[in-house]
């Protein structure tokens, strides 16, 4: 029986069935979003003025938030609806007295227009509120988002209520924003326990326990910094329903696979979140290719660019060597082949009302399978060749990760803040690689190891002035061993080997103190006086060695490394931010006197440079809607440790790279210019970005590029350019209740190199993109999620080449009750320069979800990949080749889940 249901299975999917899946999905669309009546109307004073930015709420008559909306610029709003019965619409504005209206609807599409007339509230109040009922209220910078106002029913995890605030945009990888700006943290409560790594929460915690979100504007990561510095940064804030508060609570989870290979998806959850203490404990082991940890490395290493006590954010090692394990722009769970367990303990116990301590520790292990054929056609001059792979591979690594976050409140005006990290990953990489007929195995242990502490003293000593002293020592290494089967390096060497190895061992020590001071004027000027000195120290040593079995030949001279690099930064920078009216005028300079010291094989180089960097900006606010900003910024870049060594390093199976043995300061300068039109909870929102990068010195190539090797050098030319531009569009259309998203971007390069002793050969990019999405906000059973976007890429040298590149997609949600939902989505690849048999590829997903008891017992059935796409071709261009590779995919399962919450 089983044989003849899998037979069944398949022969529904088959080609033809595919083309009318997606067809008919898209007819669903189209026709479940008319048949509709209207209600519209005018919202003024009793002086005939009209009001906007009124709050306009629709009820029905058992007072069941319907929709939602703000008058426009002319006092206007309007509904649809789309069942018969009585409505009430409730307005509220500052200043004014709430007022309600009740009417009635029978079938039939119908217009029908209600005005109100507000009149004035004798109070006055300092800020908005609306009542805690109300989908949305509003407290200075803080936007507060009722979540059972917006959830659907369907939604699973936090990340699938956050999809549905109106202003979050949630990239496929599961980063937050708000319009273009990523936010810094997710909060419960107010406290954070992840930092930058929140998707291992907004992937991981269950959504019903979730009362408010709350959107902290101008937000500050050093409470004593609020309304100081000028931050337009944005965080969010989750506050839980009171029944979840002090107590254990959490939902476990089990799926497994049906009619396909052996899968599984297990997941377990447990909190308790009090006042004095908050636990989350969370586990997830599942070979479906979910990622339930989001990008490690933000959760290690959380990264803030020029913000008080950041020093050392930007301090890691260098990786030399990576086995070719790259994966298509694909879904997540459509390309990896992998066999999860991960994790992850936090708890924040507050001591006392003074101490408060954050104590993480994370898990994870991880087993990918990889497996890969290509095609690289070389073409430089008159050499040209084809190189074909078939690779093979499994990476395995194991991740732990611990982290100690103390803070003390030594006055109301005082903290002391102690960080630690410890993390350590080793990884193991096997391949196997048949390259023009050749097997290669490659073998690469791989091992990180990360010593982490910070310390930061902050003293707000008056009303608007902030000192801050902060101070870091980093210490990571990472020793890689690498080692091939096969010796393809026969016009390099003249060895009778037979097999290569190379060991590596790339280590770094950091220590930095830096002094901070913050005044902000009355008059809304601001000064920072910034100084600190910062002392970083690379050791690199390689060794290459040439291998008959398992007997030493050699150790070439040129492919050798023993080098420590010193860099010590002693600087101040200094930064006034002017209030013009509209206007503010940035003006800023850093100073740099740096001790570069450079020893190699006992040689030593010594170097005490001394440069300036300066900046300039103007932000134009021209009203409320309308703002400029603007920069320009000539800067001085140091050399690092992968720029000045200088024996060959193994960089792949066939490619080796050098340095240029020497310090170098390269210079460049930049201008950026930024246009927002509205705000992103306004019904239209434009931005506009430009910038300009010139280059009056870069490192480029001088490489030897032969069938089975590449030799590259690094050399310092004159002149390289970047261009890019983008647009993006956001515009909410209420006759449709849906929002309209519109991205446009180019992007210019244009850069010089030597290939094969060539004169020097200038290089042009081009890179065009553009797409929309339209997502909807119904109230019905139904909604959609339809996009599409197109690349357009573009190489010239003495030739030219490029290609374009579609992406389309639909997703449908059916709420047939409260209890059963299903959830479809549909997506549509096509390549340009593929060959008509392989340039197009479908996929489809549903998830069928029914609810035996709300907030208890759930069971779902999954199906990933239902259309059986195994492989999946892309086209790529550089300026010396063209690759075609082949990946192959998860294959097709259902899953069957059974979900159980206490």
């Amino acid at each position: 029986m089983k044989i003849s249901y899998y037979s069944f299975f398949t022969a529904i999917f088959s080609k033809r069935i595919k083309y009318l899946i997606v067809n008919i999905l898209f007819l669903i669309s189209a026709n479940l979003s008319f048949s509709q009546s209207i209600v519209k109307g005018k919202i003024s004073s009793k002086n005939n003025e009209d009001l906007s930015e009124a709050s306009v709420i629709l009820e029905n008559d058992k007072r069941e938030l319907i929709a939602y909306t703000f008058t426009d610029e002319y006092g206007n709003y309007e509904f649809q609806i789309f069942e018969k019965g009585t409505y009430y619409i409730v307005v509220n504005l500052l200043g004014y007295s709430e007022e309600k209206q009740e009417f009635s609807f029978d079938f039939g599409n119908k217009i029908k227009t209600i005005n109100i007339v507000l009149r004035p509230k004798i109070t006055e109040l300092n800020e908005v509120i609306i009542e805690n009922s109300r989908p949305i209220s509003i407290k200075n910078d803080t936007v507060v988002f009722n979540a059972d106002s917006f959830k659907q029913g369907n939604e699973q995890v936090i990340e699938d209520l956050l999809r549905k605030i109106p202003g979050l945009n949630i990239d496929s990888d599961g980063t937050i924003k708000v319009g273009n700006q990523e936010i810094e943290k997710v909060m419960i409560d107010g406290d954070d326990m992840f930092e930058k790594g929140y998707k291992i929460l907004t992937k991981n915690m269950p959504v019903n326990p979730i009362d408010k979100i709350e959107l902290l504007q101008n937000y500050s990561n050093n409470k004593h910094l609020k309304g100081i510095e000028n931050s337009e940064k944005v965080a969010l804030n989750l506050t839980l329903k009171d029944d979840y508060k002090r107590t254990w609570f959490g939902n476990t989870s089990l799926g497994y696979g049906l009619f396909s290979e052996n899968r599984y998806d297990a997941k377990a959850n447990l909190m308790n979140f009090g006042k004095k203490s908050k636990y989350y404990f969370l586990a997830n082991l599942n070979n479906t290719g979910y990622d339930a940890t989001g990008d490690i490395n933000h959760l290690i290493r959380p990264y803030r660019f020029d913000e008080p006590a950041s020093i050392g954010d930007n301090q890691n090692v260098n990786t030399l060597l990576r086995i070719g394990f790259d994966t298509p722009n694909l879904k997540e769970k459509r390309v990896s082949l992998n066999n999860t367990e991960m994790l992850s303990l936090n708890s924040i116990f507050t001591i006392s009302d003074k101490v408060k301590l954050k104590t993480l520790g994370f898990l994870n292990t991880d087993e990918n399978d990889f497996f890969r054929n290509g095609l690289q056609q070389f073409s430089v001059g008159n050499t040209t060749f084809t190189n074909i792979e078939d690779f093979i591979g499994r990476k395995t690594q194991i991740t732990g990760f611990g982290k100690v976050d103390l803070t003390y409140d030594v006055s109301k005006t005082t903290t002391i803040e102690y960080i630690g990290k410890f993390n350590k990953t080793n990884e193991k990489n096997r391949s196997e690689l048949l390259f023009n007929n050749d097997l290669l195995n490659e073998r690469l242990n791989s091992n990180n190891q990360l010593f982490d502490q910070k310390l930061v003293y902050t003293n707000k000593f008056k009303e608007n002035k902030v000192f801050l002293l902060s101070s870091r020592y980093v210490n990571e290494k990472t020793p890689q061993n690498y080692s091939v089967n096969q010796f393809i390096f026969e016009d390099l060497f003249s060895e009778n080997a037979n097999n290569t190895m190379q060991f590596s061992e790339n280590k770094i020590q950091f220590a930095g103190v830096e002094a901070h001071l913050l005044d902000k004027k009355k008059n809304g000027d601001l000064l920072e006086v910034k100084i600190g000195n910062q002392i970083r120290i690379d050791y690199l040593n390689t060794r290459f060695e040439l291998l008959e079995n398992q007997n030493n030949l050699s150790f070439p001279n040129d492919y050798q490394n023993n080098l420590t690099y010193t860099t010590n930064d002693l600087y101040l920078s200094a930064k006034y931010r002017f209030k013009l009216n509209s206007f503010t005028l940035l003006t800023q300079s850093d100073f740099h006197q740096l001790f570069n010291k450079f020893e190699n094989f006992d040689v030593e180089y010594n170097q005490k440079p001394f440069f300036i960097i300066p900046k300039i900006g103007l932000d134009w606010q021209i009203n409320e809607r309308n703002k400029i900003v603007t920069s320009y910024t000539y800067n001085t870049t140091n050399s690092n440790v992968l720029d000045v060594y200088s024996g060959y390093v193994q960089t792949s199976y066939r490619s080796f790279s050098r340095g240029l043995e020497e310090f170098n300061q390269l210079n460049s300068s930049s201008a950026v210019i930024n246009y927002t039109y509205g705000s992103w909870g306004e019904k239209f929102f434009a931005n506009s970005f430009i910038m300009y990068s010139k280059n009056n010195d870069f490192y480029s190539t001088n490489s030897i590029i032969a069938q089975n090797y590449s030799q590259s050098d690094k050399i310092i030319i004159k002149d390289r350019g970047f261009l890019s531009i983008s647009s993006s569009f956001d515009y909410y259309f209420k006759p449709i209740k849906s929002n309209l998203k519109i991205n446009l971007g180019v992007t210019k390069t244009n850069f010089k190199n030597i290939v094969n002793n060539s004169n020097l050969r200038e290089v042009k990019n081009i890179n065009t993109n553009y797409g929309f999405e339209l997502r909807s906000g119904f109230r019905g059973f139904f909604n959609y999620h339809i996009g599409s976007k197109w690349n357009f890429n573009k190489v010239e040298t003495t030739i030219k080449n490029d290609f374009t590149d579609n992406m389309s997609f639909l997703d449908l949600s059916f709420m047939f009750s409260d209890k059963f939902n299903i959830q479809a989505q549909a997506e549509h690849y096509f390549f340009g320069n593929l060959d008509k048999e392989n340039n197009k590829y479908y996929f489809l997903d549903l998830e069928a979800r029914y609810i035996v008891k709300e907030n208890k017992l759930t069971f779902s059935l999954s199906g990933n990949n239902l259309f059986n796409t195994e492989t999946y071709r892309n086209y790529s261009i550089s300026d010396i080749t063209i690759y075609q590779t082949e990946y192959r995919l998860m294959p097709r399962y259902l899953l069957l889940k059974i979900e159980y919450r206490f």
